[in-house]
């Protein structure tokens, strides 16, 4: 199949095919929430305060500074599902990739006192609630990976139209963060997960997704992640780069999540990101059963029954 070309219809998919792409499917979903809830206990920690406390930090103990119970998520996830669920429902109102849906998901996310807000999605959704508006204005200050984070149930929705991954995304995006990098980087990594799910060979996959990377930092110098610049704040440019250096430096999704938390800083969401894309790689089966089992439950099945819906929807496009 070539790339960007639509998937098939689910009738017309072998179902190897359709067990094979649900497997990876569902490994960038829980693959997403593993690096997350691994990253948070690391949040805003430098490598060496890291390196002090846990020598190198692999196990899901929670705690961190949201004092979190092993294997809670944080905003990563919780934000990702509430968008999924607003795909969902625009299907099934007959209002696809509704933004106004997005928002209003959005809206119920925050209501739902989840344990960690941003200050830049908070201030979004304060907008939208005022205003009414499913856009602000382009912004310097939102620069920030808070888009990026929460956009793969948008990948998953678009995989049978990839036409729309870009315009769902930036629609998506700007209801909390209108700036360029964070719009290239949403799409880029949309673009990735697309190719991750697609394709038959691993090689072949990371070859393409490499091949999107380098696309980015041609197109925004400013993403150029080699050689490694060793930061990892909430900025989009240091999350993209800790994020690409460790998945391309090591695709074994152990590797890649543990390489990535332990550069500290914005933790739960580069690890999320780091998890999503090894996920996609090696599929749900081959996921650390020790991480996998520390999940919450509530978790585990909301992403496994979302991942489901929101294929099914794409192989009916």
């Amino acid at each position: 199949m070539p790339e960007g070309a639509p998937l098939p219809a689910a009738n017309a998919l072998a179902a190897s095919s359709r067990a094979q792409l649900f497997d990876r499917a569902l490994g960038a979903y829980l693959g997403l929430a593993i690096g997350d809830a691994l990253g948070a206990t690391v949040e805003f920690m430098t490598p060496r305060e890291i390196r002090h406390q846990y020598g190198v930090h692999r196990d899901m103990v929670g705690g961190g500074w949201l004092r979190l119970k092993p294997g809670q998520v944080t905003d990563d996830t919780t934000m990702s599902l509430a968008l999924g669920e607003a795909l969902l429902q625009g299907q099934q109102q007959g209002r696809p990739f509704d933004v106004g849906l997005m928002a209003e998901a959005f809206v119920r996310w925050w209501r739902g006192k989840p344990v960690d807000c941003g200050n830049t999605c908070r201030r979004g959704i304060m907008r939208y609630l005022a205003e009414g508006s499913v856009q602000g204005p382009p912004q310097p200050g939102d620069g920030g990976n808070g888009a990026l984070m929460r956009n793969l149930p948008v990948a998953l929705a678009t995989l049978g139209a990839p036409e729309c991954l870009e315009p769902v995304s930036i629609a998506q995006a700007h209801i909390t963060h209108h700036h360029p990098l964070s719009d290239a980087a949403t799409v880029a990594f949309g673009q990735m997960l697309h190719a991750l799910l697609r394709h038959k060979e691993p090689q072949q996959a990371l070859t393409t997704c490499k091949a999107i990377a380098d696309h980015l930092v041609e197109r925004f110098p400013k993403f150029r992640y080699q050689p490694y610049p060793g930061r990892a704040t909430g900025y989009v440019v240091d999350t993209v780069q800790t994020v690409l250096h460790h998945f391309f430096a090591t695709p074994d999704f152990e590797a890649a999540v543990v390489g990535t938390v332990n550069e500290g800083g914005d933790a739960d969401t580069t690890g999320a990101l780091a998890g999503m894309l090894a996920g996609a790689l090696c599929g749900a089966q081959a996921l650390p059963r020790r991480w996998l089992g520390k999940l919450e439950r509530s978790t585990r099945m909301a992403i496994t029954e979302q991942t489901s819906a929101l294929l099914a929807l794409a192989l009916a496009a």
